[in-house]
């Protein structure tokens, strides 16, 4: 007889192995053959054939497949007992054992016992296991807060997109597995020792303006065309910078390719999304074993916090274009903002999940001073990132992390997401029981990205080689401009301090011919006349840059971030903050992570989750699941109307005055909303009634304005401008409705109340007629300023 003992961690699992393993001590009271680690979670049927089909497992540490199978035990569909390969071993296994397999659609039962686990309905994910291993991010219990209830959703899966300046990527999860973050699949192609956990944001159109290929594939094939042919397609990268730097962001803003030519940025963003949209509706199909229909999944796309209005509604279009979700259902889609998402993803944390810079700070696995190794702590926290990178399932904690089992009530904590185009900064409290979020001041940040590390480079090209040069360069062969570019990129991300070694850059060959050509001289000889000395040539066709070099180009954009952090820090909300989080790509340059640990270890714990990059795309899913868990935000702007009211002499001044009626009124005065960083609640709501001006009116725009102070008292004030408009599209109230005689004399009686709610990521509008209790269609726009 073969006994095999099954332990199922975590909660209930314990006590009912402890069950079971008394149970089968009864029947088999020799050592297990094998012993299985599993907890709760699906194996649909298909998957392993000699596994029942239904049977739900959570695997930490072991297949369970592969355990059975190792020890020769299979199931039989014929006998539904489990059976043993080995010679001598043709018996069945305990039926005790067989009946804990036996295949059941509603729960999984325990021998002897009343207590069930309910199961999750088949279209809970089902990954393979050559598709997808999972890591054990939570593999014990650990302390937390009480979980909050979890939200009813009215939709099957969540997916969420982190567009990144650099690098994009999707994850999604099954609304009733959501513990479990499955990450997109791994793209081919890519840099030498990178993982490609995501793709980066490139996008290359045919002469025609058709799409072609996004991420690796659209660099590749940009460089493997011909010189003289690519001169005519569309190679866009990094083009979310634009998006952010544009002060007039409209529908029909437009974006320059390498190559030089322009296409409307609505479609080069809609084409990006629409890929996106096919490659994760693919994956999610793969891994569900029910059909999904389009309403049933809800999308997440990541914006930088200090985006405004116009481009968070510009995202929104362009989603709409790319058909993730339609107009009429503008519920299903939801804006996340970067660090809040990662925020609402730092929360799940647990203490071997992070990296301390401020316990001891070290570089390359050794002290500062090369001494010492790493504490074996960190050398396991980094072989748990290893692994996994080569993971697609992360399981996340229910209720909040052990992290925040060592914060009190009132501690404040802040996340800077240094991306690769922009760095935001949020200030958020963890409200305890509940675990929401409460945020302390508004989000701000600035573009101190990664690629101001980029822009360094290329004006010191500029500085060498001649800016003339460069641009010519740049237009003629763009398609080489983009290999130097893609060359330095992977050399910039091993740049460290204290490196003695310099960096070699491969210079393109056509780079290197193409200036011999124009310009008359070699390479080497405009290197030693520009008298740059911190950079040297190599024989071998290579800059060598010197680590005062890299130093000089990574200085601006570190300091700019510090700064930035420092000041934060100063204001009254955000003085006494505990931690600090360092999150998304940027986060991962050891340059930064000392030049933080340097200038701020003294005031805060510096924290590095060990999936740096995944961070923000993790929380966008979570965001996804519970949009309700940031409870409160901080307003990033003044936002109010123009009204008239009564004039006073003596206060209001006499160019305001308009008399109307034999009455004195007093013009642009704004009636403000909300302030800015004034405190607003999720589901907090403004109101505001407005009447037709004249009989029959179908339509009503009210002009929306913005300040970045409070000390505004006329939309006329310096720092006031319009920023959106609000239209409320009047319906027919019918013939005898209260207000109108009949005749239509009525109608400019008729009241229109205005619902405004301004506590989530963006702003929304709602109205009703007052007199006939009907909806009011009601939208806001802030692109067609």
């Amino acid at each position: 007889m073969t006994a095999v003992c099954v332990l199922m961690t975590g909660g209930r699992g314990k006590r009912r192995s402890q069950e079971l393993s008394q149970q089968l001590s009864t029947t088999s009271p020799a050592s297990p053959d094998c012993l299985i680690t599993c907890g709760w979670a699906k194996r649909t049927s298909g998957s392993h054939r000699s596994i029942p089909g239904s049977f739900y497992t959570r695997l930490w540490s072991l297949d369970f497949c592969g355990t059975l199978n190792r020890a020769g035990i299979c199931w039989s569909s014929k006998t539904k007992a489990l059976f043993h390969q080995r010679k001598g071993c043709e018996g069945p296994v305990t039926s005790r054992m067989a009946a804990l397999l036996q295949p059941n659609t509603n729960s999984l039962q325990v021998p002897g016992s009343d207590i069930s686990a309910s199961t999750s309905p088949s279209s809970s994910p089902s990954p393979s296991r050559n598709e997808c291993s999972i890591a054990p991010l939570t593999p014990s219990p650990s302390p937390r807060t009480e979980v909050r209830p979890r939200v009813a959703h009215p939709f099957s899966v969540v997916v969420a997109i982190d567009f990144g300046t650099t690098s994009s990527g999707y994850a999604f999860s099954f609304t009733e597995d959501p513990e479990a973050i499955h990450m997109m699949r791994r793209w081919e192609g890519g840099d030498p020792g990178v993982a490609n956990q995501k793709s980066p944001t490139c996008l290359l159109l045919t002469p025609e303006l058709r799409f072609h290929s996004f991420g690796f594939a659209a660099r590749d094939s940009y460089h493997d065309l011909d010189p003289e042919e690519a001169r005519h397609w569309l190679y866009f990268d990094k083009f979310k910078m634009k998006i952010h730097s544009t002060s007039d962001l409209t529908m029909v803003t437009e974006l320059e390719s390498v190559s030089g030519q322009r296409v409307r940025a609505i479609e080069v963003f809609a084409h990006a999304l629409r890929f996106f949209r096919e490659h994760a509706l693919k994956e999610v199909k793969d891994q569900s074993s029910s059909v999904l229909e389009g309403d049933e999944v809800r999308w997440v796309i990541t914006v930088p916090a200090v985006w405004r209005q116009p481009a968070k509604q510009f995202m929104r279009e362009a989603a709409y274009l790319a058909g993730l979700v339609s107009p009429d259902s503008p519920e299903q889609l939801l804006i996340a903002l970067e660090p809040e998402a990662a925020s609402i993803y730092c929360r799940k944390l647990r203490l071997h999940q992070v990296i301390d810079l401020s316990q001891r700070p070290m570089m390359n696995g050794l002290d500062l001073d090369g001494s010492r190794p790493f504490d074996s702590s960190f050398r396991q926290a980094r072989e748990q990132l290893r692994r996994a990178r080569h993971s697609r399932t992360f399981l996340v904690e229910s209720g909040t992390g052990e992290l925040w089992s060592e914060m009190q009530t009132g501690d404040k904590y802040i996340v800077a997401d240094c991306g690769g185009g922009t760095v935001d900064l949020t200030v958020h409290q963890i409200e305890q029981p509940q675990g929401t979020l409460k945020e302390l001041y508004k989000a701000s940040g600035g573009p101190y990205g990664a690629v101001g590390v980029d822009l360094a480079f290329e004006a010191m090209l500029c500085q060498i080689f001649g800016a003339d040069f460069i641009e010519t360069f740049k237009a003629k062969r763009p398609a080489a401009w983009v290999d130097l570019t893609i060359a330095f990129e992977a050399r910039k991300r091993t740049a460290a301090p204290g490196r003695a070694s310099a960096l070699n850059i491969s210079l393109p060959f056509s780079f290197i011919d193409f200036y011999k050509r124009h310009c008359g001289q070699s390479v080497e000889t405009a290197l030693r006349k520009s008298n740059m000395n911190i950079v040297k040539w190599s024989s071998q066709g290579m800059l060598r840059l010197t680590t005062e070099a890299m130093n000089e180009l990574f200085q601006p954009t570190i300091s700019n971030i510090i700064k930035h952090i420092e000041n934060l820090m100063q204001k009254e909300e955000v003085m006494g903050v505990r931690f600090l989080f360092l999150v998304g790509g940027f986060a991962e340059s050891p340059m930064l992570q000392r030049a933080v640990q340097n200038a701020l270890g003294q005031h805060c714990r510096i924290i590095i989750p060990q999936d740096v990059g995944l961070t923000i795309l993790k929380g966008a899913v979570l965001f996804g699941l519970d949009p309700t868990v940031v409870r409160v935000r901080r307003c990033p702007l003044t936002y109010g109307v123009g009204v008239l009211n009564r004039f006073v002499e003596g206060r209001h001044p006499r160019e305001k005055l308009l008399i109307k009626d034999g009455r004195e009124w007093c013009t642009d005065i704004l009636d403000r909303f909300v302030s800015v960083d004034q405190s607003v609640a999720l589901g907090e709501l403004v109101r505001r009634s407005y009447t037709p001006a004249r009989v029959g009116q179908r339509k009503i725009i009210i002009n929306i304005y913005c300040s970045p102070t409070d000390d505004v008292v006329y939309i006329t004030d310096p720092g006031v401008r319009k920023c959106g408009a609000v239209t409320l599209d009047l319906p027919d109230p019918g013939a005898g409705a209260a207000g109108s005689d009949g005749n239509g004399s009525g109608f400019e009686r008729r009241e229109i109340r205005a619902t405004m709610q301004f506590g989530d990521t963006e702003i929304k509008v709602m109205a009703v007629d007052v007199v006939t209790g009907r909806q009011v269609r009601a939208s806001i726009d802030f692109l067609s300023n």
